[in-house]
Parts: C-alpha cells; sequence; structure tokens
C-alpha cells in the first residue's frame, strides 16, 4: 500500500513540474523581447515606428506565438500594453 502510495505521489509530482514547464510565454522571454522596450527592465515600450521595426524583424511563427500569448487573459494583463502594440501590428 505505501508503496503504491509513494509511486502515485511521485508520478503526480512529474506530472505537475512538466506542466508548470511548459507554461512558459514568448512575452517572458528577454531576448525576444528587449527590441521592444527602451529600457533594460522592460518597462517603457519604444515608439510605434522603433516598435513594427522589431515587429518585422521576428519570424512569422514568433510573431503568432506572440499573438497567441496575448489572447490569453492571465498574460495580457501582466503585459497590456505590449499586447494593444503587438496586435496593431500583427492584426
Amino acid at each position: 500500500m505505501i508503496k503504491t502510495l509513494t509511486t502515485g505521489a511521485m508520478a503526480l509530482t512529474l506530472m505537475a513540474g512538466s506542466a508548470l514547464a511548459g507554461s512558459t510565454s514568448a512575452l517572458d522571454d528577454p531576448a525576444k523581447m528587449s527590441p521592444f522596450f527602451t529600457d533594460a527592465g522592460m518597462k517603457t515600450l519604444k515608439t510605434e515606428k522603433d516598435f513594427k521595426t522589431a515587429w518585422t524583424a521576428m519570424k512569422p511563427d514568433e510573431q503568432k506565438a506572440v499573438l497567441k500569448d496575448c489572447g490569453d487573459t492571465t498574460i495580457n494583463k501582466s503585459h497590456a500594453d505590449f499586447c494593444a502594440m503587438a496586435k496593431m501590428m500583427g492584426g
């Protein structure tokens, strides 16, 4: 009985860990996001013109990933200004 419970607990831990690891957003990747901001803390967006330059430099699949993330209510709340600008650029 103890062996079964231990095995079950370990399986749940592994599943939960992998689920959490897979829930990262493209918007949380500083390497991808820094071209859109004027500061290292990524708090101030660049001008619309400079934002568009950074947006068009992205690969289409990266743009789609960003727009998909911006469609998530929780993610959009923490990146509202960026998502508004991205939606303006990408549809």
